[in-house]
């Protein structure tokens, strides 16, 4: 089969690989019909993940059909529509109990990282019956494709800021992460959103989809003065840094009103500064952290209800055979590109 192979060095090749068996009585092969680049996919091939191994097959965002399960899988079948969710995870240990899966202590961020991942015609899926979400029928592949990555991450971020209705909440950064945040700040009942990019086409995104209510440009606006304005003076009731810029962490706490929440789902590349004695008083409370996406399953009834809807996420189709041209295009963010879909 074809697969997409991180090579040291900052090089990706797509070669011949064999079709993935089953290992472990928890496993499903599954036969990829839709999937995704991501960010972490680019931190990987800049050396920016230490537990990626070379020759790893890249990805973690897809969905697909089930074409063969271990014998311990009993939620799935044998031609069932699924979407993945970017974390194995047991279920069993002590952390997926409390709900947090990203810290399993027997799965994590495995697929497409220590273990080969979606950007290939075929993937092992370890833990099935956990990490894999069945699809009804009227939600697509389309619709499904960023359940179990960014559109978790979004609604992680939104949850860390503990929204109340009538809240106004921030959000820094208007990448696929950011405009998902928004949509499920709204879902948790933000009756504000103020959406903060330096990039005026993903603000015109965020704006043509009903995202936000607030469209901030850092280049052209002073972000805290337009915040105390919106807020009376207040600030946000809650922030989420989905950006992870040069200074978008300073600019979180800084909008953020005293005792709220700063919610940070960005991956950054360098150290960030916490300066305490500057931020004296606020009483502000910080969560970080890689997204725990175990609400898959009711992010994608909210889709099959119509409450949410990611498409306009897919600004291109492009096939396997040219993915690596799309990674190009992706890093480049060519002409306003927010995600690009590789079909099979």
């Amino acid at each position: 089969m074809k697969a997409l192979v991180y090579k040291k060095n900052g090089k990706i090749e797509l070669c011949e690989k064999p079709v993935p068996e089953i290992q472990d009585a928890n496993d499903a092969i599954v036969k990829v019909t839709l999937s995704t680049i991501c960010t972490s996919d680019l931190h990987i091939i800049h050396g920016a993940v230490p537990l990626a191994k070379e020759g790893v097959t890249l990805g973690h965002e897809f969905v697909g059909e089930i074409i063969q399960t271990g014998k311990n899988v009993k939620n799935l079948k044998i031609g069932d529509r699924v979407s993945a969710n970017c974390i194995t995870f047991c279920g069993e240990c002590g952390f997926c109990k409390r709900g947090f899966i990203n810290n399993c202590i027997n799965g994590g961020w495995e697929i497409g990282c220590k273990i080969d991942g979606c950007q290939a015609e075929y993937v092992r899926v370890p833990f099935a019956n956990t990490g894999l979400t069945k699809l009804p029928d009227n939600v697509s592949d389309e619709n499904a494709l960023f359940v179990g990555d960014i559109l978790s991450s979004g609604y992680f971020g939104a949850e860390l800021c503990e929204i109340k209705n009538g809240d106004i909440v921030a959000i820094i950064g208007a990448g696929p992460v950011g405009l998902c945040s928004m949509m499920c700040a709204k879902l948790l009942g933000a009756s504000k959103v103020i959406a903060i990019d330096i990039d005026d086409k993903r603000l015109e995104i965020a704006q043509s989809q009903t995202l936000a209510d607030y469209f901030l440009n850092p280049e052209t606006t002073d972000i805290e003065k337009a915040v105390k304005e919106i807020t009376k003076n207040n600030g946000a009731d809650g922030v989420i840094e989905a950006a992870g810029g040069e200074n978008t962490f300073e600019l979180s706490w800084k909008i953020a009103r005293p005792n709220s929440v700063v919610a940070v789902v960005a991956m950054y590349e360098k150290p960030q500064i916490l300066p305490l004695p500057r931020m004296y008083g606020k009483n502000l409370i910080f969560k970080t952290g890689g997204v725990d996406a175990i609400h898959c399953e009711k992010l994608v009834k909210y889709i099959s209800e119509g409450k949410i809807s990611t498409d306009f996420l897919i600004s291109k189709k492009m096939p396997l055979n040219n993915i690596i041209e799309a990674y190009k295009l992706f890093e480049e963010k060519s002409s306003g590109c927010l995600k690009i879909a590789i079909t099979y």
